[in-house]
């Protein structure tokens, strides 16, 4: 009888931990899609409950505060870009193409989450004072760096890649490139009298971004 019920209670503890981790995964689902439409002004507590379907007390119980879901809501676009970004890298062992499918990722996840690009347009027009609180974001950006790091490497042992090219500059140049062409692509359409907001465009800016790294990092 005393087993029964130690078992009852565990199940019990295992139910309510797995209700409060889908209240808190909901919460801050509906605070990515609250925080990118209005940003961080305009993503009030009530639009975030409401869209959770939860109460606003519940937010503060996970989160402690409004600044503590954005923080959390920035580490969590970083740590799916950062495992989506896993999965789909190249061998280091064939630097070329690594780089390569480096470039086509970060281009093609710009795109294809328009929802990443509008909460860091609204991080860094407050000058990124919420991130710079996250322990995490750094080291999701470590990541990605030490990857670039080892391609390059890889490549200068192999005479692919100049030597002593500077991992954080290529990966800067890498996100660059994507970043922008995703946050300016309404307003650059306009100004250039042709949309850039469709696959044919994006595929011909991959294109031609590979090549001008290509060139950037050969050894010859």
């Amino acid at each position: 009888m005393a087993q029964t019920k130690q078992t009852k209670a565990v199940r019990g503890t295992g139910m309510r931990e797995a209700a409060a981790q889908a209240t808190r995964d909901s919460i801050l689902k509906a605070a990515t899609k609250v925080f990118a439409r209005y940003g961080y002004d305009g993503g009030s507590i009530e639009k975030i409950s409401s869209s959770a379907k939860t109460h606003d007390r519940m937010i503060y119980y996970y989160f402690g505060s409004k600044e503590g879901l954005f923080i959390a809501v920035l580490e969590g676009i970083y740590q799916r870009m950062d495992e989506a970004e896993a999965k789909c890298v190249a061998d280091p062992d064939d630097p070329v193409e690594a780089l390569n499918t480096v470039i086509r990722f970060k281009i093609d996840y710009y795109r294809r989450h328009p929802e990443f690009v509008n909460l860091l347009n609204t991080e860094n027009l407050l000058k990124g004072k919420h991130v710079q609180k996250s322990d995490k974001a750094t080291e999701y950006s470590s990541h990605a760096v030490r990857l670039i790091d080892r391609i390059l490497t890889t490549g200068a042992e192999r005479g692919l890649f100049r030597p002593a090219l500077n991992a954080r500059d290529v990966y800067l140049l890498i996100v660059s490139a994507s970043y922008f062409f995703t946050s300016n692509r309404y307003t650059m359409s306009a100004f250039l009298g042709d949309s850039i907001d469709n696959g044919v465009a994006a595929e011909q800016w991959e294109g031609f971004v590979i090549d001008s790294l290509q060139r950037v990092v050969r050894a010859d």
